[in-house]
């Protein structure tokens, strides 16, 4: 994957933080194709890969306003990681998640390649708020281990590790259509609409 061939749309009510994110983005290779602050102007998602939003609040009620013509992946920015924010984004559909006042260049250009390339992100503090979480999620947190197959949680490890398709195609001599099935499969059984959000289900509950 080009970063050049991966356009974005930057959604942010803070216009320097908006205008630092455009910046390092830019320097490290990406597209800016757009810029918002509470998706408005309404991002174009024809011409955007993916968009960067803000996951909580405003933005999130955005997002679910977009969401039945999203095409784009979702990486979202949240001030905080609590678990119900946390577990609210990842229901909504994003496919990653950074913390706003612990996002570093290197971290936030890393979580747009993790979700471009399909992999997903989810920051320590993130994973840390979901593990002391409780509610939402129950039912699938109990039946997890026992709806998937070691293969399905071989896959969700190496995802939660941030290995792409590839390398997990590689590391477990699958193919890469094999492992994108088994990730198909994956969501469809714990009811998740990204990666992600089934790494983080499967980490609460321990079974990874």
């Amino acid at each position: 994957m080009k970063r050049a061939e991966v356009p974005l749309w930057l959604d942010e009510s803070n216009v320097i933080f908006r205008r630092g994110m455009a910046d390092c983005l830019t320097v490290a290779g990406f597209d800016i194709v757009g810029e918002s602050a509470h998706l408005w102007p309404e991002p174009d998602l024809g011409a955007a890969a993916l968009l960067v939003a803000e996951a909580d609040g405003a933005g999130l009620a955005g997002v679910a306003r977009l969401l039945p013509e999203r095409s784009a992946p979702l990486l979202g920015v949240l001030d905080t990681a609590r678990p119900e924010l946390v577990r609210s984004a990842l229901e909504h559909g994003f496919a990653g998640l950074l913390v706003r006042a612990e996002m570093t260049p290197d971290s936030l250009i890393a979580a747009v390649d993790a979700v471009a390339s399909g992999t997903g992100s989810l920051p320590p503090a993130v994973l840390a708020g979901l593990l002391s979480g409780t509610g939402g999620d129950v039912l699938r947190l109990r039946v997890a281990a026992e709806l998937l197959a070691r293969r399905e949680l071989d896959v969700l490890r190496l995802l939660a590790e941030g290995s792409s398709t590839r390398e997990i195609s590689s590391a477990l001599s699958y193919s890469e259509r094999t492992v994108k099935n088994i990730v198909h499969d994956t969501l469809a059984k714990l009811n998740c609409r990204t990666r992600a959000h089934a790494v983080a289900i499967v980490v609460r509950q321990g079974a990874l």
